[in-house]
């Protein structure tokens, strides 16, 4: 399974400020590059903090160091597009540092570079659920399940051989980038039915 990296949709021409910026200059940071928030970097390029629009508004007359919100939660490179929108929408932040190995700056990502993800056309999604899904994951033919895509909703209809084989198509395709949710109308063949694979009916299961 493909998915996209972090590394990828991260602006790497990073704006930062630096524990001493004064709160004057780090408004102006945020005005001159049209952004609503900078990571606040020690000597080393370590994230010490991020200050943000809303922190700019609730203070006067400090520096970062006052008022970057520490510590600062960043993602690193590696990591899943997926996995850091889960990771913003858990610590409720708009943007995320993107630091290397040894935990210094190398980018940010923001929460509107991370939509570009959930655009993606239907066509493309129904394609890489047909070839990463079924015929790479599971060495199925890729026109072995019918699979129906509008707006991100993925539809999967036909038989497969085994209930967990249903189980492992539908949990696959929520994970594709760009997939909103997974609507399972698959059945299971009746010969597995009969050696004791419990009955499948049709329900919604929700990305």
């Amino acid at each position: 399974m493909k998915h996209l990296k972090v590394g990828i949709l991260m602006t790497d021409n990073v704006v930062s400020a630096v524990p001493d910026t004064s709160f004057r200059d780090v408004a102006k940071l945020l005005a001159e590059h049209d952004i609503t928030g900078v990571p606040v970097i020690d000597d080393d390029d370590h994230v010490v903090g991020v200050v943000s629009e809303s922190d700019l508004l609730a203070r006067r007359q400090l520096t970062a160091r006052e008022l970057m919100s520490a510590p600062a939660v960043t993602v690193h490179a590696e990591e899943t597009a997926a996995d850091a929108a889960r990771l913003m929408v858990r610590r409720g932040v708009e943007r995320l540092p993107v630091v290397d190995e040894e935990e210094r700056l190398v980018g940010i990502v923001t929460r509107r570079d991370l939509l570009r993800v959930f655009l993606r056309p239907d066509p493309e999604i129904r394609r890489r659920i047909g070839e990463e899904v079924l015929a790479d994951a599971l060495g199925l033919d890729a026109d072995a399940v019918d699979v129906h895509v509008l707006d991100g909703v993925v539809t999967l209809e036909g038989r497969v051989r085994r209930q967990g084989q249903a189980m492992t198509l539908v949990g696959l395709s929520e994970r594709v980038d760009g997939v909103v949710a997974v609507v399972d109308r698959l059945s299971v063949d009746e010969d597995a039915a009969r050696r004791g694979a419990p009955a499948r009916g049709a329900h919604d299961v929700a990305w």
